[in-house]
C-alpha cells in the first residue's frame, strides 16, 4: 500500500450539484491515483453532490451564504474550514459566488472553476450555453481553468469542443455539456496530479 500523501481537494458547490456528484463518483472509481477528496461545501437542500459525498464518507459541510452579514465574512469562514482541513486544491463544480481577493491569496492558484464556453468566448455569464445558441455559433465547448481576481479568467486548463448541430436547443445541447463536463473533470484533476509536487 502506498504511503505516498494525497492531494487534498474540496469541492464547492451551491445547487444541486451534477458535475461535483459526477467528480465524486469519478473518485469512488478510482479514476485518480494522487487525490481524495476531503470536504464538499455546499448550500442548497437537496444536494446530490453532498448525499453521494455522504455515502463514500466524505466530510460535507453545508455554509449558507445568506447567514453571514457579508461576502467578506462568508468566505472568511470558507477559508477558515478549508485551512483547518488542510486543502490543496479547490475545484469550484456550479458554485456561483466570486472568489474575494482573501481566498485567491490563501490559496494561490489552487481554486479552479469549470465554465460551459471555450474561453475567450461568452465569459461573465451565467447563461453561455443559452448565449451561443442566441448567436448562432457552430462550435462552443468547456473550459477548466485556474481562476484570479478577474471572472471567468485565469489560466486555462483543460478545453473541449461541443458542436452546435442546426436545429440544437438548449434541450438538446445540454446533455452534451453534461457528458463532456464529466470527462474534462476527470482529466484536468489528473493533470494536476501529473504537474503538482507536494
Amino acid at each position: 500500500m502506498s504511503t505516498e500523501k494525497k492531494i487534498n481537494w474540496a469541492i464547492l458547490v451551491t445547487g444541486w450539484g451534477r458535475n461535483a456528484k459526477d467528480t465524486l463518483e469519478a473518485f469512488d472509481n478510482k479514476k485518480f491515483d494522487k487525490s481524495k477528496i476531503r470536504l464538499v461545501v455546499y448550500q442548497e437542500e437537496p444536494c446530490g453532490a453532498a448525499e453521494k459525498a455522504r455515502e463514500m464518507g466524505v466530510e460535507t459541510l453545508q455554509l449558507v451564504r445568506k447567514e453571514f452579514d457579508s461576502a467578506v465574512a462568508y468566505q472568511e469562514k470558507l477559508i477558515q474550514v478549508l485551512k483547518e482541513r488542510e486543502i490543496d486544491f479547490i475545484f469550484m463544480l456550479n458554485y456561483k459566488y466570486i472568489i474575494r481577493e482573501a481566498m485567491l491569496k490563501a490559496f494561490p492558484d489552487r481554486i479552479l472553476n469549470i465554465h460551459p464556453s471555450l474561453f475567450p468566448s461568452f465569459l461573465g455569464t451565467k447563461t453561455a450555453i443559452q448565449d451561443a445558441l442566441a448567436y448562432g455559433v457552430k462550435i462552443t465547448g468547456i473550459t477548466t481553468h485556474i481562476i484570479d481576481d478577474k471572472v471567468d479568467e485565469g489560466k486555462i486548463l483543460c478545453q473541449k469542443a461541443i458542436e452546435v448541430k442546426e436545429g440544437d436547443t438548449f434541450d438538446t445541447l445540454y446533455p452534451k455539456f453534461a457528458k463532456q463536463g464529466r470527462k474534462i473533470i476527470i482529466k484536468t484533476i489528473q493533470e494536476i496530479e501529473r504537474s503538482h509536487i507536494l
